[in-house]
């Protein structure tokens, strides 16, 4: 097992803008620290490597786990998950107000297995909002 060296935390975290590559909430607005996602897990043999990298809110590493792919709600075809390396954020999601939404088989398939629309974390995004932290405004 290969450990993050300090460096590389810092390279996975600066290129991410301090935001977690999926659902977009800053560390500020998060009440668990932010992790280092292994795109392709180690179990299926994912390099710690930078172009394998995430930065990841807890919640959504925590969904995600080791999973490559999730059922697209629509068609239930099972559909690779979105990778902040090879896919274009802007391309598979856009936000309407505090819910994010999927619009393309991989948006969607990555919101219902991060569950980046649970009640909970809409809630949080509407206060944000509120407070014109939106955590998708750049």
């Amino acid at each position: 097992m290969s450990a993050i060296d300090a460096e590389l935390a810092r390279l996975v975290r600066d290129r991410a803008g301090g935001r977690c590559e999926y659902c977009r909430i800053t560390p500020a607005f998060d009440d668990r620290p932010f992790e280092i996602d292994h795109i392709i897990a180690r179990k299926h043999q994912g390099p710690t490597i930078a172009a394998n990298l995430a930065l990841s809110c807890f919640r959504c590493n925590s969904f995600k786990g080791s999973d490559l792919a999730g059922l697209e709600p629509g068609t239930r075809k099972l559909t690779p998950l979105f990778n902040p390396r090879r896919h274009k954020w802007d391309r598979h999601f856009r936000w309407r107000g505090a819910v994010l939404e999927g619009m393309t088989p991989i948006g969607r398939a990555t919101i219902a297995v991060l569950r980046i629309n649970d009640p909970l974390r809409v809630e949080l995004r509407e206060a944000l909002i509120a407070e014109g932290e939106h955590p998708g405004a750049d």
